[in-house]
């Protein structure tokens, strides 16, 4: 899942109609945050082709390929001289460095829950994810909560508590949503902030990775090429759908891409039961629709606030005085 905050995205005006004109911005957006969205629904097939991999050496590597991508995607774009100053601001981080622990952990445990054939309660965690922004909302940035906002997360709550400790899916939901609540007060993008993230960390994953190779306990190894290209392969799928959320988030309002998060975890679901075959019991069936209502109602709000927030700036549009003539 995205490991970044829109925080950065800048709002694009809205067109006449109700369909895109030819280059509009919005239309590479929709593409774009479709395309990023739907790569990262599709991630569970690629770390089903490495499960036979301790989840800790399948991070290490990602790190490691991760940090050898980015470091050639800065070259490309030209963006080196922005990463001293981030590495010279103690404010930047110390966000940085908190919200790489948490990066790491939440990718621990969303391969760990695929190596394990927990797909479903992975998926549970990311539509979970909105409704954890809301309360985090409420207790550390001191919003306050519309009704059916309150609604959306009691059904959530209590749909959790059906599951038991549904630790998989609190552990993801948790993580990246305090992720993403550091990563928005930080004056850094996606692509560097997740740069630097990489930066704190490939020294210990490069080291982990070196070990295994001593202890003769590695994966990577010459005699097995295809493993070989398939952990490599771990920098593309972590940061290819990275870019592609940096042009939508760009492009597109904050509300949309907020509805498009939906997609990948819906294609999480259905890649767990469809293909992978997961068992669904009876409490896990009650348990995801009274979490699907959840997330179906805060959705419907988040779009009766949009549209009544449409309308009051067409009022005050309509009834802002005209400048006087000079």
């Amino acid at each position: 899942m995205p490991p970044t905050s829109t925080a950065d995205t800048e709002p694009v005006p809205a067109s006449g109609g109700s369909i895109a004109r030819p280059g509009d911005p919005s239309r590479k957006g929709a593409i774009y945050g479709v395309l990023s969205y739907g790569l990262w629904g599709l991630v569970p097939l690629y770390f089903k082709l490495v499960s036979s991999v301790a989840p800790q050496e399948v991070v290490a590597q990602r790190i490691v390929w991760s940090f050898v991508l980015l470091s050639l995607v800065l070259t490309l774009v030209g963006r080196w001289h922005e990463v001293l100053p981030a590495l010279r601001s103690r404010p930047v981080m110390t966000a940085l460095a908190t919200s790489t622990l948490l990066l790491a952990f939440n990718w621990f445990v969303y391969i760990y829950a695929v190596s394990t054939n927990q797909v479903v309660e992975a998926s549970v965690g990311y539509f979970l994810n909105p409704l954890v922004n809301v309360v985090l909302g409420v207790v550390v940035l001191k919003e306050h909560l519309r009704r059916w906002q309150v609604a959306s997360v009691v059904l959530a709550a209590i749909g959790v508590a059906i599951l038991g400790v549904p630790w998989i899916a609190v552990s993801l939901a948790l993580s990246f949503a305090f992720y993403g609540l550091l990563r928005k007060q930080v004056a850094v993008d996606g692509l560097l902030g997740l740069f630097v993230e990489t930066l704190l960390l490939v020294p210990l994953a490069l080291g982990f990775v070196l070990y295994l190779k001593v202890q003769g306990a590695s994966a990577f190894v010459v005699s097995d090429p295809s493993m070989c290209l398939k952990l490599a392969a771990s920098g593309i799928v972590t940061c290819v759908p990275l870019l592609l959320f940096a042009a939508a988030a760009r492009r597109l309002r904050f509300a949309t891409l907020g509805f498009l998060q939906y997609i990948a975890p819906t294609i999480q679901f259905l890649i767990a039961v469809l293909i992978f075959r997961e068992l669904l019991s009876t409490a896990k069936v009650v348990s995801l629709s009274l979490i699907w209502t959840a997330v179906g109602i805060y959705s419907l709000d988040s779009l009766r606030m949009l549209h009544q927030h449409r309308i009051t700036a067409r009022e005050a549009q309509r009834f802002e005085p005209a400048p006087a003539d000079v």
